[in-house]
């Protein structure tokens, strides 16, 4: 508790502090470049189901082309070319610095869950929400977007029940590695999550 409530949170925003200030001159380009090769909106935001379920708004740089009717998280979704490099490398995830600062998320956590599926969750799936999301996660290591709903909410409760200094560090190694592979590994696509209609987790 006294890691997860306090030296976890200090050292998140911390990071993100610190992070922010350094990156700030690839953030400026990367919006230049998303900017005039698929314009506005630069940015995705969506509302999302955070800590106790608090909903707030997660802020991502947008890496899909827009649905006819303009809504960026409905519809058939393709990535444009940019947006394709940018999800390799993990820099559309930037913007979320300002979430961690703001307190809403942190480095390591499950991935915050959209708000539309606030009606679908069992009993156990609710547990995930003891503790902030995160950028990267126990679930996003072990398969991302590669497992099914259900195996995802088995690795997120697994991640809440063990959260530790040392666990957290483990995923960071783990999340770096595999940047490193999708940057390289041309060949993968990327693949986006189904939408959620409930599991079988009672």
């Amino acid at each position: 508790m006294i890691y997860e409530n306090y030296i976890k949170v200090f050292f998140d925003r911390l990071m993100a502090g610190i992070l922010g200030i350094l990156l700030l001159p690839l953030f400026i380009i990367i919006y230049i470049l998303l900017f005039t090769t698929q314009g506005n909106p630069v940015f995705f935001v969506q509302m999302r189901s955070g800590k106790e379920r608090k909903k707030f708004k997660l802020y991502k740089f947008r890496t899909l082309k827009p649905s006819i009717s303009g809504d960026l998280s409905m519809g058939k979704r393709t990535f444009t070319f940019f947006g394709n490099v940018m999800r390799r490398s993990g820099f559309d995830e930037f913007p979320q610095l300002f979430n961690i600062i703001k307190g809403e998320m942190s480095f390591i956590g499950p991935r915050p869950m959209p708000i539309e599926y606030e009606e679908k969750y069992s009993r156990t799936h609710l547990l995930r929400f003891m503790v902030k999301p995160g950028i990267t996660g126990w679930a996003q290591v072990h398969g991302r977007n590669d497992i099914s709903w259900e195996h995802r909410f088995e690795l997120d409760l697994w991640y809440v029940n063990n959260i530790s200094l040392f666990l957290d560090m483990k995923i960071s190694w783990m999340t770096f590695i595999q940047i490193i592979i999708s940057i390289f590994n041309k060949e993968k696509k990327q693949i986006e999550m189904p939408i959620f209609k409930g599991s079988n987790l009672s």
